[in-house]
């Protein structure tokens, strides 16, 4: 008994080390060494509302702090353990004049700059670097003034460094396919309403055999306009693994990872087109994973 919690203990450390790559990992899922190659709550208000055609930037700033880990029935696993990430991301996004299926095309590129630092038991490292970038294509509907839609097709791709024998890594190490459908309902003087739901087909680490499971999950924001540019609420992410995970051809059990965060969330728009966003959120109801805080601000800037 003494040797299968032994294993059970240094399973959840190496969760830990791969805990928060890029943007893409400011949640810890189960899945391999407990990370998850998306942003988890990374979006916030507009997350469905195409912009017009034209060039786009954004900028994701991200600070992340996790210092305890929760198993499979939600009960602080007893080591020492601290997590700490800043991540800056900026994003390109291109929408054209395209339409296809009564959808305005776009295409978008996401590229996290990564400053990692994980300590258990007293060892501790560090790294800072690119991590996983995030890219792909996608449809803008605009179903009325207030009400929008996107559907995309992202892929993250393995750009971040990684050893499997470190203790912090920002990268992941597969590919990972994420479909992906954003609704927005927005009134400057009212009512907003934000879900970008996903789902994660987690493709297989080559250097340990190891696929994760996939992931459903969702970021939310929910507000109220006050008819001066400010939208205040609440915010956060949901998040569940639906499918276990498999070594070596061989399934994992009781490793499934899910997590609920929430905290306050507001947006500024300027007349001049800019706009800003900006949350904490608390993560709850954890399994297998870190649970932590997170601060998330979003500028958006067209060209």
């Amino acid at each position: 008994m003494k040797a299968v919690a032994k294993t059970m203990y240094a399973r959840h450390l190496r969760h830990a080390s791969l805990s928060l790559l890029a943007v893409a990992s400011v949640g810890v899922h189960a899945t391999e060494n407990g990370g998850s190659s998306y942003p988890m709550g990374s979006e916030n208000y507009m997350s469905g509302a195409m912009p017009p055609p034209g060039l786009y930037s954004q900028f994701f700033v991200n600070h992340y702090e996790a210092d305890s880990l929760r198993d499979n029935r939600g009960d602080k696993v007893p080591v020492d353990f601290r997590v700490r990430a800043n991540v800056i991301a900026p994003r390109l996004i291109w929408v054209t004049e395209q339409q296809v299926f009564g959808g305005s095309l776009a295409f978008h590129a996401i590229a996290p700059l990564v400053d990692l630092k994980v300590e258990v038991n007293g060892q501790s490292q560090s790294k800072q670097g690119l991590g996983d970038m995030i890219f792909g294509p996608a449809l803008g509907f605009h179903h009325s003034d207030k009400l929008h839609s996107i559907l995309a097709l992202d892929f993250i791709a393995p750009t971040g460094e990684y050893d499997k024998d470190d203790l912090a890594n920002v990268g992941r190490n597969y590919w990972v396919v994420e479909p992906v459908l954003a609704v927005s309902y927005i009134d400057p003087n009212g009512l907003n309403i934000d879900a970008k739901t996903m789902y994660d087909f987690n493709l297989r680490n080559k250097d340990t055999d190891y696929r994760s499971g996939q992931e459903l999950h969702m970021d939310y924001a929910v507000g109220w306009g006050l008819g001066n540019g400010w939208v205040v609420g609440v915010g956060g992410y949901i998040c569940h693994q639906t499918t276990d995970d498999r070594q070596d051809g061989d399934r994992i059990e009781d490793n499934k990872g899910r997590a609920f965060a929430i905290g306050p969330s507001v947006k500024y728009t300027s007349n001049k087109g800019w706009f800003l966003t900006a949350k904490w959120q608390q993560e709850s109801q954890v399994r297998n994973r870190a649970e932590g805080d997170a601060y998330w601000v979003k500028l958006t800037i067209p060209f």
